[in-house]
């Protein structure tokens, strides 16, 4: 059971917080059946309320989660905002399962979380959770190198507002505004967010325009809780997934953006079409019914629905009208085939279903009987609405369509999972999946078949039966000693872009993973100890080949045998009653076995290499100081070497990087307000100059014999320098 590094009380106590002064006690079990808890012998790290609100300063959830052991998290404009990702033990973030109240986040067919979708979604959280390796039986996609499960903040009951506002480097604005009604006639409460973050970005033109909403209402009595979540998000950004080319950041520029390139003017400057932007709205609703059916007893039941709507809207240039379904045209008595042309590429889905779960506990007996049913149906099509000098009106219209294919999923899986505890200290673990998948992906693709000279054809039909158990034990020597050992297997299938990015004859297989854990931890009033060995097995695991697809989504390739090897540690020391130290260190080999690389179709055996973007070591350390009124904080990062692609060549890779961020804060006492609180985020104090993520765009040989050698076209994504952020909290 590692943790996290965010406070001394939560190393101390591996459980959910409670807080049983001001929330209604029945939003507290809302979730139970999804969380592993103090005996469970998963490794996990609980994150409380009260640590989001210290580090939410506007970044997305990625960054808030850089404490906790084994997580990297990166970010298209370098700042936090906008698009970020992260991965976990080196998997990345479409092989992690996120839910929200039990609810499957993860897109059906990406596997991703698309966290700019979401903006502010932290403000909205009562406490996460996140298990690393297997974990526990949950809902959505398969967990292949963690699971998130973040819990929606409890209802007051008393009535509240809230003013949450930073502002600082490149422009960037956070404004949220929050108030709850309280308890209305002992049984009705609401509360409700508002949020807007703006921000210019560190990479050129990376601006972000992020808006959203959360809103609940709950209905209580003393057996049952009603309760219905909505939140929704919506997103306008400038492209900065294209990253910078090597030469480009070689010569000291590091916040070049190649997105929206026109050409140049007259005088030779570089034009950029202003509407390189993405724009999507997402909006989730969740209704659940929490009924105490006895005093063992428990029913959770949720329904719920996300909408998704938008586009990307992009400048490209010299492209063959052929491939767009457009003729060629004369222009001055030449026959053009090719011009510049803004497209945008839609994505419109549907995703709704049931989750239920049921829970029992008496004497020794902890168990859960749970699982889900969902449905998703995904329209993906593209618009051309100009074209450069384009003459015949008859030939070209507006928003001329020219691919659409849809996706469909079914998703149905159930579970039963339970803890036995032997003896008061001895308890026994174990967890049973059954998952169903029908997965069906019709039409057109967005990518042209040369051979065939048309787009490219989908027509796949894919169905999946998991069965995914899992073991452990768990044993606590006395009150300051425990330890726990587990072993969990976990199936995966193939992503929507696994299949239509796969070379011709190529079928993407699903993986397979076996998940060895085992860990000790030590804990009293003045020090915290822990370390926790992971052995993951993987079959035909689907690893990052570092190539990405033509809007930078990050490409992957089935390797028959690897595997993924650490040990995490974790410590934590009360120095003075108002200084503490924490930090966690996981040190990991990552390896392909039998790996062949191809270049431009050429093969090479290269035996054993290590797996892409899987650093050997990654460290963290804060030092929190408190002294009545005033607060600090001292954050250190380091991320080892990583490799761009899995032929381990130092010539193709991120180099190591140490970033330190600095937070100060002061609560001021003022009459009738409850708290204002005013805080200082330096990040990078140091000012650093690192990149976190980056890509091969490609491969190839020039030259012959002795002088033949191969070139890399390699893409970065650097971080900001030095930056600030003032924030202000008022509580009323």
């Amino acid at each position: 059971m590692m943790t996290s590094i965010l406070s001394l009380s939560v190393l101390f106590a591996e459980k959910i917080e409670v807080d049983s002064l001001n929330s209604l006690n029945l939003q507290e079990v809302e979730i139970v059946s999804s969380r592993a808890n103090a005996k469970t012998p998963v490794t996990y790290s609980n994150v409380s309320k009260e640590e989001i609100e210290t580090f939410n300063f506007g970044q997305d959830i990625p960054f808030l989660l850089t404490l906790t052991p084994s997580v990297i998290a990166t970010s298209d404009a370098g700042t936090g905002i906008g698009y970020t990702g992260f991965r976990v033990r080196g998997t990345d973030a479409n092989r992690i399962n996120v839910t929200s109240n039990g609810i499957p986040l993860n897109d059906s067919e990406s596997h991703g979380v698309f966290w700019v979708n979401m903006p502010d979604f932290a403000s909205s959280l009562q406490d996460l959770q996140i298990q690393r390796g297997v974990g526990t039986s949950t809902n959505g996609a398969g967990a292949f190198g963690a699971s998130i499960n973040m819990k929606t903040g409890n209802i007051p009951a008393e009535s509240y507002g809230e003013f949450d506002g930073s502002y600082g480097s490149f422009n960037t604005v956070k404004t949220t505004f929050k108030s709850g009604t309280g308890l209305l006639k002992k049984h009705w409460a609401f509360d409700a967010r508002l949020s807007s973050i703006t921000s210019d970005g560190f990479i050129d033109r990376a601006s972000a325009d992020l808006k959203s909403y959360f809103a609940q209402g709950a209905y209580f009595n003393d057996n049952t809780m009603l309760k219905l979540v909505t939140f929704s998000g919506k997103e306008k950004t400038y492209h900065a997934w294209d990253g910078v080319p090597v030469a480009v950041l070689e010569d000291g520029n590091r916040t070049y953006n190649p997105s929206g390139y026109k050409g140049d003017d007259a005088n030779g400057n570089p034009l950029y079409y202003e509407n390189q932007t993405d724009n999507y709205r997402q909006t989730h609703y969740q209704l659940s019914l929490l009924q105490k059916l006895n005093s063992n007893l428990n029913l959770n039941v949720a329904l719920h629905y996300t909408q998704g709507f938008g586009y990307y809207e992009e400048y490209k240039t010299g492209k063959n009208l052929e491939e767009y379904g457009l003729k060629p045209f004369e222009q001055d008595n030449m026959l053009v085939e090719k011009s510049d042309l803004v497209r945008q590429k839609y994505l419109d889905n549907n995703f709704y279903g049931g989750i239920f779960s049921l829970d029992y506990t008496k004497d020794k007996w902890n168990v859960s009987l749970g699982g889900g049913i969902n449905q998703y149906d995904g329209n993906h099509f593209g618009k051309v609405v100009w074209v450069k000098n384009y003459s015949n009106d008859n030939a070209f219209q507006p928003n001329h369509e020219y691919y659409r294919g849809v996706g469909r999923k079914s998703d149905g899986n159930i579970y039963l999972k339970g803890i036995y505890h032997l003896t008061g200290e001895l308890s026994l673990y174990g967890d049973i999946q059954y998952r169903k998948i029908d997965y069906k992906i019709e039409g057109r693709n967005d990518n042209w078949d040369p051979g065939n000279g048309e787009m490219q054809k989908l027509n796949v039909h894919e169905k999946f039966n998991f069965f995914n158990p899992k073991a452990g034990l768990f044993y606590q020597i006395n009150e300051e000693n425990d330890v726990y050992g587990s072993f969990a297997v976990a199936h995966r299938e193939p992503n929507r872009n696994n299949y239509t990015d796969a070379n011709v004859n190529e079928i993407p297989k699903p993986e397979r993973l076996l998940d060895y854990e085992a860990g000790y931890k030590f804990g009293d009033r003045t020090f915290v100890a822990g370390v926790n060995l992971y052995y993951m097995q993987y079959k035909n695991q689907l690893v990052l080949n570092g190539k990405v697809s033509d809007i930078g989504e990050p490409l992957t390739s089935n390797v028959l045998n690897s595997y993924r090897a650490g040990v995490e540690m974790i410590f934590g020391v009360r120095i003075t009653d108002g200084l503490k130290w924490n930090g966690n260190l996981t040190l990991s080999r990552n390896k392909i076995k039998d790996y062949t690389e191809y270049v431009n179709n050429e093969a090479e055996y290269l035996g054993t290499t290590s797996i892409a973007f899987s650093p050997d070591i990654i460290a963290n350390s804060l030092f929190a100081w408190n002294y009545r009124s005033f607060s600090a904080g001292l954050q250190s990062s380091y991320v080892g070497k990583q490799y761009l692609d899995n032929s381990g060549s130092n010539d193709r890779k991120i180099n190591p990087y140490f970033v330190n961020n600095l937070r100060l804060g002061y609560i001021i006492p003022l009459k009738g307000i409850k708290s204002f609180q005013l805080n200082l985020l330096v990040n990078n104090l140091f000012d650093a100059q690192y990149e976190t993520n980056g890509y091969v765009f490609g491969s190839w040989y020039e030259g012959s014999g002795d002088n033949r050698q191969r070139k890399d076209d390699l893409y970065y994504f650097p971080q900001a320098g030095i930056n600030t952020m003032i924030h202000l909290v008022l509580k009323f």
